[in-house]
């Protein structure tokens, strides 16, 4: 049984089918590893903000702190993040990430860059950088996402 083929008519459908191209390579990538999504989020998160607060990253993955401590238990038992105390207080825990982590999340970066480069591969640089500004016009009107 043949699988029909999809049309996309409208640049926001044709958009999207860019984003899930690219989320797919994320995801690939990450499995493979034998990260969850969010793992790897919170690695990348950590390489950008390192030393921060358990309760920090909760609002920023947007789940519970429960949630978070047993995510940050799992990359802890592989030697890819710790947590340290903030001194002065023995209730606070900071989190970083170990350079295993870190070139773990920079494994990551560069698939996604090599994922990018080839979704724009049919560009010229000339298209590219019209792509590019046409996507900046569109976004700067648009509410910024918060991290």
């Amino acid at each position: 049984m043949e699988t029909p083929e999809v049309t996309l008519t409208t640049s926001l459908e044709l958009m999207r089918w860019i984003g899930w191209a690219q989320r797919k390579a994320g995801e690939e990538w990450i499995r493979a590893r034998e990260l969850s999504f969010e793992q790897a989020f919170v690695l990348s998160h950590l390489v950008q903000n390192p030393g921060s607060m358990q309760r920090h990253i909760a609002q920023t993955t947007r789940t519970s702190a429960a949630s978070v401590s047993s995510l940050l238990q799992g990359l802890e038992r592989r030697g890819l993040v710790e947590r340290r105390t903030e001194p002065g207080n023995e209730r606070s825990k900071l989190v970083f990430a170990t350079p295993a982590g870190a070139a773990l999340a920079d494994g990551l970066g560069g698939a996604m860059a090599a994922a990018d480069e080839t979704i724009l591969a049919p560009l010229d640089e000339t298209e590219r950088a019209a792509l590019h500004a046409l996507l900046q016009k569109i976004t700067a009107v648009l509410p910024q996402p918060t991290r």
